[in-house]
C-alpha cells in the first residue's frame, strides 16, 4: 500500500511513549521494581568486572569477555531504565525524535554486540573443552582483544548504517509510540515515507548478527556436548559441563527472550505481550547474568574467598 503524501504534513519533532499504564499507583509499583532491577544490574555487573581486574586467577579468555560483557550490560539498561523511570515517576514521557533515535542506535549495537561476544564465549568454551592442549594458543591475548574490540567496532558501524537511513525519514504522525523504549519497528511504523530500503537493510543487518552468531554458538554447544558425553567419569563429565553451564544459561536466557519477542504476532492485541517479552531481555536478563555467573561459578566463589581473606589480613 503506497505511503499518503507528506508534504502538506506537520513534521513531528518528539514522541510519546505510551510505557505500561496511565495508572499513579501502579506507576510507582513499576518504579519502585525497575529502580530496584536496575540498581542490582549495575551493582552485581561492577562486582563482576571489580572482582576480575582485582583477581589475577580470573585473568583468562572466559573471564575476559565476561568483564565485556558485564559493560555491555550496564550501558545496556543505562541506556532505557533511567528515561522509563522518569517516565513513571514524573510522567514526562515525551522524548525528542534525536533522542529517541540516539537511544536505539545505543540499543540495536549493544544487543548486536552481545549477540557477537555471546559467540566468542561458546568459541571459547568449545577450544577449552574440546581442544584443551590448543586453548591457549588459540585463545591468547591477541585473538581475545580482536574478538572484543571487533564485536563492538562492528556492530556499532553497522546500526549507524540503519540510524542515518532513520534520521532522513520525515515523521508527521501519529506520536505515541506504543512501547517503553525507542525500537525499529515503532519508529518505521510512523513515518509517512517510504521505508521499504531501511526495512530491508535493517532486516539484513540484523539477521547477519543474532542468526550467524547463533549458529556459531549451536555449532559450538553440539560438539561440546559430544566431547562431554565422551568422558568416562561421571566426576569428569560434571566438571566439563560446569565449565559452560553458566554460559549456556545466559544465551538461552537471551536468544529465548529475543525471539519471543521478534517472532510474537505484530497484531494489537499483542502489543503487551510483546513488551514484556521486551522486559525480559533489555531489564531482567541483564540483572540475572551476575547472578548466574557468581552462583554457578567456582572460580568467582573461590576469587571473592580469597579477596576478603586479603581484607581479612589488612584490617587486623
Amino acid at each position: 500500500m503506497a505511503r499518503p503524501s507528506w508534504e502538506n504534513q506537520t513534521v513531528i519533532v518528539e514522541f510519546v511513549l505510551l510505557g505500561f499504564s496511565t495508572t499513579r499507583r501502579l506507576n510507582l509499583a513499576l518504579f519502585t521494581i525497575f529502580l530496584a532491577a536496575y540498581i542490582f544490574t549495575v551493582t552485581g555487573n561492577m562486582f563482576i568486572v571489580l572482582l576480575v581486574v582485582l583477581d589475577h586467577h580470573l585473568h583468562t579468555p572466559m573471564y575476559f569477555f565476561l568483564v565485556n560483557l558485564s559493560f555491555l550490560e550496564i550501558g545496556y539498561t543505562s541506556n532505557i531504565v533511567p528515561k522509563m523511570l522518569a517516565g513513571l515517576l514524573a510522567g514526562h514521557k515525551t522524548i525528542s525524535v534525536a533522542s529517541c533515535l540516539t537511544q536505539f542506535y545505543f540499543f540495536g549495537s549493544l544487543a548486536a554486540t552481545e549477540c557477537l561476544l555471546l559467540a566468542a564465549m561458546s568459541y571459547d568454551r568449545y577450544l577449552a573443552i574440546c581442544r584443551p592442549l590448543h586453548h591457549t594458543i588459540l585463545m591468547n591475548g591477541q585473538v581475545c582483544i580482536g574478538l572484543a574490540a571487533g564485536s563492538w567496532v562492528s556492530c556499532f558501524l553497522l546500526t549507524a548504517l540503519t540510524i542515518i537511513l532513520l534520521s532522513r525519514l520525515t515523521f508527521c504522525g501519529p506520536i505515541e509510540i506504543d512501547h517503553f523504549f525507542c525500537d525499529f519497528t515503532p519508529l518505521v511504523q510512523l513515518s509517512c515515507m517510504d521505508t521499504s530500503l531501511i526495512e530491508t537493510i535493517a532486516f539484513t543487518t540484523s539477521s547477519a548478527v543474532t542468526l550467524v552468531p547463533f549458529l556459531l554458538i549451536t555449532g559450538s554447544y553440539s560438539c561440546i556436548l559430544t566431547t562431554i558425553l565422551r568422558i568416562p567419569s561421571n566426576a569428569g563429565r560434571h566438571k566439563a559441563f560446569s565449565t559452560c553451564s553458566s554460559h549456556f544459561t545466559v544465551v538461552t536466557m537471551f536468544y529465548g527472550t529475543l525471539i519471543a519477542t521478534y517472532l510474537a504476532p505484530s497484531a494489537h492485541s499483542s502489543q503487551f505481550l510483546r513488551k514484556v517479552f521486551s522486559l525480559l531481555y533489555t531489564i531482567l536478563t541483564p540483572m540475572f547474568n551476575p547472578i548466574i555467573y557468581s552462583l554457578r561459578n567456582r572460580d568467582i566463589h573461590e576469587a571473592l574467598k580469597r579477596y576478603l581473606s586479603r581484607k581479612t589480613v589488612l584490617l587486623q
